[in-house]
């Protein structure tokens, strides 16, 4: 598997003590996306609808040129921050963000932050039950911060990226969505738009199955593994959550492609949900 969000071997364990189940487009009016009364202030998302790859470590600017160029994919997304986030970004600033987004990619802004506290990894950086809520806080506040020095500006989709752990867990459940909750509010409160990847079998349905929907994400990342470019035909849960250009679908991971004569080993994804707003 390609080193992603997590070094290697720590998301392997997580997949693997989690069940993991193994299994181009272009602009949407921004208007059509389905808000809540906690997004009603927040500016317009820039939204976007196709293929959307992402890959650990951002890529040239000649490797995004080539793959531009194949017209396969049009959005990437980017591993902007977060303590437990498993590559380094030499080529990720904001002379790289504003190039490759005049050159017409859309960019998706990942952040690898906290992990649950029951998840079996090697990770350092662990939510802990008494001080989620700060936690949340804490790096809701960092993503913005990390997403505003890369001029992704107010109105775009920061995502949360929330590895696989153990559901049946009640405590460590509570934990993970006091924090998602936390986070949500903070990056909401600097005009962001809240996002969040997770897997179907294990932390993606936390956040779609939890009761109370006050302070969740706008938009919901789901990794399922089924090669289906599709978000609605294999969503497990309640038709009527995140509609409205609110979801995007992780189909196929560690793909060895070719675009452009340049290869890159990534996952691939249907999108149909925000993604940054890029400052001119």
């Amino acid at each position: 598997m390609s080193k992603h969000r997590m070094s290697k071997r720590n998301r392997v364990v997580a997949w693997a003590a989690a069940g993991v189940v193994l299994a181009a487009g272009g602009a949407v009016t921004a208007n059509a996306v389905t808000g809540t009364a906690s997004t009603a202030k927040l500016p317009a998302p820039s939204l976007y609808a196709g293929r959307a790859f992402d890959t650990c470590t951002a890529p040239s600017l000649a490797t995004m040129k080539a793959w531009k160029a194949s017209k396969f994919y049009g959005a990437a997304a980017v591993y902007i921050g977060g303590k437990n986030r498993g590559c380094a970004q030499p080529q990720l600033t904001a002379s790289w963000v504003r190039s490759v987004s005049a050159s017409g990619w859309k960019l998706v802004p990942l952040y690898v932050a906290a992990q649950p506290p029951c998840q079996t990894s090697r990770n350092t950086d662990r939510i802990v039950a008494s001080t989620a809520a700060a936690q949340g806080t804490r790096d809701g506040n960092d993503a913005v911060a990390k997403a505003s020095a890369l001029k992704m500006t107010a109105g775009s989709a920061l995502y949360l990226d929330m590895e696989p752990y153990d559901t049946a867990n009640a405590s460590c459940n509570t934990a993970v969505l006091t924090y998602v909750r936390a986070w949500t509010r903070a990056v909401h409160a600097k005009k962001y738009w809240s996002g969040y990847y997770g897997f179907t079998s294990s932390s993606a349905a936390a956040v779609a199955t939890a009761k109370s929907r006050t302070d969740l994400p706008d938009a919901l990342w789901y990794a399922l593994w089924d090669k289906k470019k599709t978000t609605t035909t294999d969503w497990r849960w309640s038709t009527s959550l995140y509609t409205g250009h609110r979801r995007a679908h992780q189909y196929i991971a560690n793909s060895k492609e070719i675009h452009g004569g340049v290869t890159l080993t990534v996952d691939r994804n249907a999108w149909d949900a925000p993604v940054a707003v890029i400052a001119k």
